[in-house]
């Protein structure tokens, strides 16, 4: 009777205000009399008035440990780790440091330096006046010998790691380059050599300047090798220059103990590596046992590995610097391989496996326009022309 009287209220009010809430109210009705039970709450079997038979939820150390045992667990999958493992064993292992020690300077000690140097810049009216009028310039020598002083052994280091050079040459090992190597080829245009850029052979063809800042009476080993070049060993190396018991800085001076050979990248064979080392000498060291034959024109007198030589001298001599550039054929490697190593010159070609191309269909779906183009030159039948 109540629910009676309540519709026909709503109804006169609806005509009184010209709307009709009649069916807005009978739909209401019909989805709360129609809608699904809401079912099981979660939780509701929890025993909220007993919580101390909650051991799973109580104990977060019985989480971590029930963790510890499903990450522990065999899965039939590789990881990425495993698969690292599998292509190189060697990889996460910790390397051995046979560089030269070295003592990093005090955070402490830098952070006063800078700023000492940021209050006596704020204090100078010539460098504010510079700066509002625009014609401040930086002297970019003194950002290198900034960059070479502090961080460039470094990012020198991580330079080799990412090409591969500590892989190749001295495996579980590296080391920080602390003498910066500055390598010039040529005269009138000097190509630099610095960590990973490239160069021709042609601009590589004579011996380079090579220049280090050296205490006096200090003695060192300068060593060019390339861990690419081998043509019967993989592993092996072709060494390009060695000259040992330098005096100081001037190589020049030195007991050269092979004589320089030009880049020989094969053709078809990409990019070669061309690294330069120094070594830093206790003492100075007979190097009979490593001197090539005059005029050393064949390659086999030429197999060479760093590892190994610096493994019969390791007593003696420390790696101190390092640089490399890369190189590929040009004309001038088929000159070094006819004239000066008297041989037939390798070329490599990449054979390419034919392209495959699924069975044709007469109506084919979701293809490209060209499809057809396909199967025109092939023994398989070409459905039309479009």
């Amino acid at each position: 009777m109540a629910l009676r009287m309540l519709c026909s209220s709503v109804l006169r009010t609806g005509t009184d205000i010209g709307v009709s809430n009649a069916r807005t109210f009978g739909t209401a009705a019909i989805l709360c009399r129609r809608s699904a039970p809401l079912g099981p709450m979660p939780n509701e079997d929890i025993d909220y008035k007993n919580l101390e038979s909650l051991e799973k939820y109580r104990s977060y150390t019985r989480y971590l440990k029930k963790a510890e045992e499903a990450k522990n667990t065999p899965a039939w999958w590789k990881t990425y780790r495993q698969y690292q493992e599998q292509e190189d064993p060697g990889h996460g292992v910790e390397r051995a440091n046979i560089g030269l020690p070295h003592c990093r300077p005090s955070r402490v000690k830098e952070a006063r330096v800078r700023k000492r140097v940021v209050k006596e810049n704020r204090r100078s009216l010539e460098l504010e006046r510079a700066m509002r009028l625009r014609t401040f310039k930086v002297s970019l020598d003194r950002v290198q010998a900034g960059w070479e002083e502090t961080s460039g052994p470094y990012h020198v280091q991580r330079l080799a790691d990412h090409y591969g050079i500590f892989k190749d040459l001295f495996p579980m090992a590296y080391f920080y380059p602390r003498f910066i190597l500055r390598v010039s080829y040529g005269q009138d245009s000097p190509a630099q050599v610095h960590y990973g850029n490239h160069l021709t052979p042609t601009e590589a063809a004579v011996a380079p300047q090579v220049s280090f800042e050296a205490e006096e009476g200090s003695i060192w080993t300068l060593l060019l090798t390339s861990p690419d070049e081998h043509l019967l060993d993989s592993e092996g190396e072709y060494v390009h220059w060695l000259v040992g018991n330098i005096p100081g800085g001037a190589v020049t001076s030195g007991e050269e103990l092979c004589p320089y050979l030009a880049p020989i990248p094969a053709k078809g064979t990409g990019f070669h590596r061309y690294v330069y080392i120094l070594f830093r000498q206790e003492e100075t060291i007979d190097f009979h046992e490593d001197i090539r034959p005059l005029p050393c024109v064949s390659l086999s007198e030429r197999s060479f590995k760093t590892l190994e030589f610096y493994r019969k001298h390791q007593d003696s001599m420390t790696p101190a610097g390092l640089s490399f550039f890369q190189s590929q054929w040009d004309q001038s490697v088929t000159n070094t391989f006819h004239n000066i190593l008297d041989m037939k010159e390798p070329v490599f070609e990449f054979e390419r496996p034919p392209v495959y191309h699924p069975p044709q269909v007469k109506y084919p779906h979701g293809q490209p326009l060209r499809y057809l183009d396909r199967y025109r030159d092939g023994q398989e039948h070409t459905y039309g022309i479009y």
